[in-house]
């Protein structure tokens, strides 16, 4: 199993909606490297859902559920989509600030590539922030 963080505006799509659609599309990923992180998701990864530009905070996890398939916004096949599904809230958003004052997290991609919305996390980093998130389904 490998993990992820793919970043959200909440105005544009957030959480809730996440939730309340259960499965959902990833779509709209335009950025070479991202896209290829995309590609590498296998069903039964886990990622982040993180609140980006206003919030700048991890909410939720979803899982991958299906994998990489042609993204239907996209008029260039070459851009990918996943389908994911809420998996769970975060007692307590965790955020950037958090993230960045954290010595454990302090090589997370997040942070080395803070422009990139879908973005590799460690195993190690994963569990630190399921556990300061107060996920309960780690």
């Amino acid at each position: 199993m490998a993990y992820w963080l793919v970043k959200s505006e909440p105005e544009a799509f957030s959480w809730a909606e996440q939730v309340h659609n259960n499965v959902e599309p990833w779509t709209g990923v335009r950025n070479y490297q991202a896209r290829n992180n995309l590609a590498a998701m296998k069903t039964g990864d886990l990622a982040f859902f993180y609140h980006s530009v206003s919030e700048k905070c991890i909410v939720g996890v979803v899982e991958i559920v299906r994998e990489a398939y042609p993204d239907p916004t996209a008029d260039d096949p070459r851009w990918v989509c996943v389908d994911v599904r809420a998996n769970g809230a975060f007692t307590r958003p965790v955020s950037l600030a958090e993230i960045k004052a954290d010595p454990d997290l302090a090589e997370m991609a997040l942070l080395r590539q803070s422009r990139l919305s879908v973005a590799p996390v460690t195993e190690q980093e994963f569990h630190h922030l399921t556990r300061i998130g107060g996920w309960t389904n780690a």
